[in-house]
């Protein structure tokens, strides 16, 4: 079985209110890329991938005009993909959803989420607020997420089950900085806030692990090892956190390209992203995007970034290399799991 993790820019703006996709000549939200364009290019990628189940990141909004669900099964059906069904748990305000394409024929997903909105507990639900002290000051801050992650209990056609958790944690860029020292005290705000949710995700993983269930945690993390100059001011990037390797003798997940981004600043580093700096006339690339797994479900485990320059089978495909680039300015990653 094939599950895979893909933030799409701006997926929102190829559609109109009633779900129908915008594909036309007009810009779309990428830059110089039009929306015909970023809608034919995800068509060949989510193709390509031929997943059975696809978190997107960034989906379609959701609201009282607009519908997740509609949107993303109009895709689909444009598309003519297996993943042809949506799903999507707590809505957020940012225009930006956590959602499901999955192929029905194959699995079965439940949005089920776990703790309580409101107990002050270690894992309360990701829709309630976490209290924490995060500046050492004996007073516990209130954190919440802008987008709650996506939890599923999920049964595939075999009868074997699951637990899914789908990610898009804070961003760490100090949006709105108006100045140097601003923007570095935005930057540790953020920094600590990121944190904090990554600490909050692995309470949750440490209850589904505590009852031996299999479990697959994805999506983007705006983070990884050695990703910006604050990991040293807090000892550790969030990854770590959520993968279990700060300590305490955790049950570890496992991602192999966050291990080899661990091996050292002068290893080759993986990356999922692909941002282009104006200021400095290039691009910047950064592994932001995971699939971890339990330990039951690594044996045999595939994983794959379908990143048109580090993949030679991709970058010799030349109508799937420019799919990539025009789709989005994240590449999908997947894993291939015996399920």
């Amino acid at each position: 079985m094939r599950i895979a993790t893909y933030n799409v820019e701006w997926f929102n703006a190829l559609f109109d209110d009633a779900g129908r996709l915008l594909d036309d000549s007009g810009w779309s939200a990428r830059q110089e890329v039009s929306r015909a364009e970023q809608i034919a290019g995800l068509k060949a990628v989510f193709r390509a991938l031929d997943a059975d189940a696809v978190l997107v990141i960034e989906a379609p909004d959701d609201n009282r005009r607009r519908s997740t669900v509609r949107a993303l099964e109009t895709f689909a059906a444009a598309a003519g993909i297996r993943a042809r069904r949506a799903l999507i748990g707590f809505r957020n305000d940012t225009e930006q959803e956590i959602a499901l394409l999955y192929d029905p024929d194959r699995l079965t997903p439940r949005h089920d989420p776990q703790g309580d909105a409101q107990r002050e507990g270690r894992a309360p639900r990701f829709d309630g607020p976490f209290r924490i002290d995060l500046d050492i000051d004996a007073t516990p801050d209130v954190v919440t997420f802008s987008k709650p992650p996506l939890e599923l209990d999920v049964t595939t056609a075999g009868g074997r089950r699951f637990r899914m958790i789908g990610v898009h944690v804070k961003s760490k860029a100090p949006h709105g900085a108006r100045h140097p020292d601003e923007a570095k005290r935005i930057a540790i705000a953020n920094r600590r806030k990121q944190l904090a949710q990554c600490i909050w995700l692995r309470a949750r993983i440490d209850e589904h692990l505590a009852r031996g269930e299999s479990l697959v945690v994805l999506g983007d993390f705006n983070d990884g090892p050695g990703l910006d100059e604050f990991e040293h001011l807090f000892g550790r990037s969030g990854v770590e956190i959520v993968m279990g390797l700060d300590g305490g003798g955790k049950v570890l997940l496992h991602d192999p390209h966050a291990r080899r981004a661990m091996s050292g600043k002068l290893a080759a580093q993986p990356a999922s992203a692909r941002f282009y700096m104006p200021q400095q006339h290039c691009y910047l690339s950064a592994l932001l995007d995971y699939v971890m797994v339990s330990p039951d479900l690594a044996e045999g485990a595939a994983w794959r970034i379908w990143h048109p320059f580090d993949d030679p089978a991709i970058y010799r495909d030349a109508a799937l290399r420019e799919a990539l680039l025009a789709a989005s300015d994240h590449f999908p990653v997947s894993v291939d799991l015996a399920l």
